[in-house]
């Protein structure tokens, strides 16, 4: 059966590429363009892996979605991918690092980000 992942990202161009890439690869996939969507259809499909933007309906959307994501019976664990623009958007001089409390995601990977990686990334989540 194909793995299913979870799209959560308001970039049109971004997740239709996604998930051309993806289906190419076998796997299953969905799409949600914020994060109070991204998270009924967590709760609905249950995802094998997601991938989450951050920036959304507000510039810290999806780090608020991670942590919801967690609490949830049935999603919590479900590893989350963080894949941003966040830092060069806004111009932060640090990065980010997965943090079991405040930032709850398997790894988080800076856009534009080369396919390979991302496939990458989504193999090792899904090991």
């Amino acid at each position: 059966m194909a793995k299913k992942v979870l799209v959560i990202d308001d970039d049109n161009d971004f997740v239709e590429s996604v998930v051309n890439l993806l289906e190419a690869r076998g796997y299953s996939l969905t799409s949600a363009s914020n994060g109070k969507e991204g998270v009924e259809k967590a709760k609905a499909k249950k995802p094998d892996v997601i991938l989450l933007d951050v920036m959304m309906t507000t510039k810290d959307e999806g780090f608020n979605v991670a942590r919801e994501l967690q609490s949830i019976e049935g999603v919590k664990g479900t590893p989350v991918i963080m894949v941003t623009g966040v830092r060069k958007e806004m111009n932060l001089p640090f990065g980010f690092e997965p943090d079991e409390t405040w930032l709850p995601v398997k790894q988080i990977l800076e856009k534009p980000i080369k396919p390979e990686s991302l496939l990458s990334a989504i193999a090792d989540a899904l090991k």
